[in-house]
């Protein structure tokens, strides 16, 4: 029996001063195209905290001082990739407390980096057309007065964008 889901696992980051975010342009997987939450996979035997800081610093070059985690999540949506129907993204928000340094509009490419570059994005500017859950999750965090809902979500169609969103 083959399995329907494929499975990613990811830590993220909210930075916000609480009408704008910052997000990356994400150029890879189901949300290429779209905004998307600075974050990614650990490195093998990586701690949740460290990679959180590396994964903002590679993909908008912010030094990450202080984090408190939110919680965790998965998004579940049709996507067709490779043997898998499916795709469920489980993570780990982080609330990004204290940072430093301009964020970077290009970045260095390497194997594994998907994005592009980091922008402050207006809160209201955001939407399902043109972000990733991640981004509507934190969006949704920061309207409600900063109170993180960990209710899985589900979806019953996603469109891999084909042009950019940004």
């Amino acid at each position: 029996m083959s399995k329907k889901f494929h499975h990613a696992f990811g830590v993220y980051g909210v930075m916000t001063d609480g009408k704008n975010l910052v997000v990356i342009k994400k150029n890879g997987g189901p949300y290429l195209n779209r905004f998307d939450l600075p974050g990614g996979s650990l490195d093998d035997g990586e701690p949740l905290a460290h990679a959180i800081k590396r994964e903002i610093q590679e993909e908008t070059q912010i030094e990450v001082i202080q984090v408190k985690q939110l919680g965790t999540t998965s998004f579940r949506f049709p996507w067709q990739y490779k043997n898998w129907q499916y795709n469920q993204h489980i993570c780990v928000f982080y609330n990004i407390e204290k940072f430093s340094g301009p964020i970077a509009d290009k970045v260095a490419q390497f194997t594994g980096q998907d994005s592009l570059g980091a922008v402050w994005i207006e809160l209201s500017k955001t939407s399902i057309e043109n972000s990733s859950p991640l981004v509507l999750k934190a969006k949704e965090y920061v309207e409600s007065g900063l109170v993180f809902d960990v209710e899985d979500q589900y979806f019953e169609t996603w469109d891999v964008l084909e042009e950019p969103a940004f």
